[in-house]
């Protein structure tokens, strides 16, 4: 039987339901010989429930992905927040360092300026004492000669 018209005429002429039960088996077992991956096809009902539920993974995957981005910023965002505030910190801390430099460079000037005028009056005290005695020296030696 290679065609549906024998087939049917098999299935009239048989004299019982188990002949037409048997003819039956083997139509089905020649067509799954002449078709072996009959069983493997798929059909446009097929494609299109695995389409929705790759679209129904694929919203999934995006919502769980929208939510760890989500959960990322916010964690760069703290961080952010922490570093500016660390960062204020330290500009604050160094700029009390700087006014405290500059006042103990203050105090060093200060300290500098007072000991350059008392080696100036130290200075003036050894100098005009010892102008008066050079210029009595050169009259004395004048006198001399």
């Amino acid at each position: 039987m290679t065609s549906v018209v024998a087939l049917y005429d098999a299935l009239t002429t048989a004299p019982d339901e188990r002949t037409r039960a048997r003819l039956i088996a083997e139509a089905f077992e020649r067509l799954e010989e002449r078709y072996p991956h009959l069983a493997d096809l798929a059909t446009k009902g097929h494609l299109r429930e695995t389409e929705l539920r790759l679209q129904k993974e694929i919203e999934l995957v995006r919502a769980d992905l929208e939510t760890k981005v989500e959960l990322v910023r916010a964690g760069l965002e703290t961080k952010i927040e922490q570093v500016r505030a660390d960062l204020r910190a330290t500009e604050l801390r160094l700029q009390k360092e700087i006014q405290e430099v500059r006042a103990e460079l203050k105090l060093d000037i200060e300290r500098v300026r007072s000991e350059v005028v008392r080696t100036k009056i130290d200075l003036l005290k050894w100098i005009v004492p010892l102008m008066f005695a050079q210029v009595a020296a050169i009259a004395a030696l004048v006198k001399l000669l």
